[in-house]
């Protein structure tokens, strides 16, 4: 691949107060961009971190076609930068591309400019707990025409964002029982923009009412539970796990999947399969729900201390050796090279 780099002339790492950051708000000093024009990617580039340009007409304007991805890096105690999965993020990507009508973007362009941006940028991941790089790939559509149709040109980019441990803070979700996340044969398991722009709305509403997130179910009967905000959920009923199964209403979480395989690696049994409303309802009555939490990129883990339904509220207890914060310090020290990977899930840059 013919890599074009352009690198800055003088960095702004020197004015960035790295103890105090707010969620991606501050930007490295390059990104990574490629464009697609009659019918083929172009020769990619990084150039350093500044607007862009598109005519008022681009089609991501009007029509939405967008899709982007979440990722992080991680340095160790010994400066060397490591990724978590990126392959999925790659294969991901596409996959959403796919079902918005855009075209995929090569793996070998997706892995070498991730590297190069990564290798130019390298001082903007900070060791530490807590501390990592967010990555945002993301691909619009950006032909100057306001046709109702998919887009012939396309624009690719990374850019990199310095964050701390996402401290969310107390967690109670309200469960949906009128507006829906995604639908059958809709766009919920891509990581489509629109997705989250429509889900605004109800979680403003659920806010108003004293709750952080929403609890999605489905579109159909509102009976079974699907996603929390913008995380996978997960439900420990006595000592199992229970989630609901990827469709195509329910993103395919990196971070779902790796709790999945290390708490069965680690003997916690783990059921996937449709989860009722009623079900989690009734086992908090009993005092069988012991723990609830989110999964994603952002926090890992995001445990949920409560919840509410059809305006019925619940707290869950408080347990020792929760299976949240184990799993989670777990997938962090791999993550940040301090225990072994027998997954084969890091990734070094190099």
């Amino acid at each position: 691949m013919a890599l074009h780099i352009e690198k800055t002339t003088k960095s702004k790492i020197s004015s960035v107060d790295f103890n105090n950051l707010k969620f991606g708000q501050i930007f490295t000093d390059h990104m990574f961009e490629c464009d697609y024009e009659n019918g083929q990617w172009q020769t990619p580039k990084i150039r350093p971190y500044q607007p862009i340009a598109f005519d008022p007409s681009a089609k991501v304007f009007h029509y939405g076609q967008a899709v982007f991805e979440g990722m992080k890096a991680y340095k160790d105690d010994n400066n060397d930068v490591w990724l978590f999965r990126p392959d999925q993020n790659q294969e991901r990507i596409n996959k959403s591309a796919e079902r918005l009508d855009m075209p995929a973007f090569p793996k070998e362009y997706f892995f070498e400019g991730l590297t190069e941006l990564l290798k130019l940028d390298k001082d903007w991941v900070q060791k530490g707990e807590g501390n990592s790089l967010y990555i945002r790939p993301f691909v619009i559509a950006t032909e100057n025409c306001v046709s109702a149709s998919s887009s012939t040109n396309y624009k690719f980019m990374i850019i990199c964002s310095p964050v701390q441990a996402y401290y969310a803070g107390e967690v109670r979700v309200e469960i949906a029982d009128k507006y829906s996340r995604s639908a059958n044969g809709g766009v919920g398991y891509a990581k489509a923009a629109g997705n989250y722009a429509a889900s605004f709305y109800p979680a403003k509403l659920a806010a108003q009412q004293g709750y952080q997130q929403v609890l999605w179910t489905d579109a159909s009967t509102h009976e079974y539970l699907e996603e929390a905000g913008t995380m996978n959920v997960f439900f420990r009923v006595n000592d199992t796990l229970l989630t609901a199964p990827t469709s195509e209403r329910i993103l395919d979480g990196v971070t779902r999947k790796s709790i999945i395989q290390f708490a069965e690696d680690k003997g916690i049994k783990v059921e996937v399969r449709p989860v009722k409303v009623s079900e989690i309802v009734e086992a908090a009555k009993k005092g069988e729900l012991l723990e609830m939490f989110g999964a994603g990129t952002a926090a890992v883990i995001s445990p949920i201390l409560g919840f509410a339904h059809k305006g019925e509220k619940f707290e869950l207890p408080k347990v020792e050796n929760s299976y949240a914060s184990f799993i989670k310090k777990s997938i962090t020290d791999i993550q940040r090279n301090l225990a072994e990977d027998k997954f084969g899930w890091r990734y070094k840059i190099q």
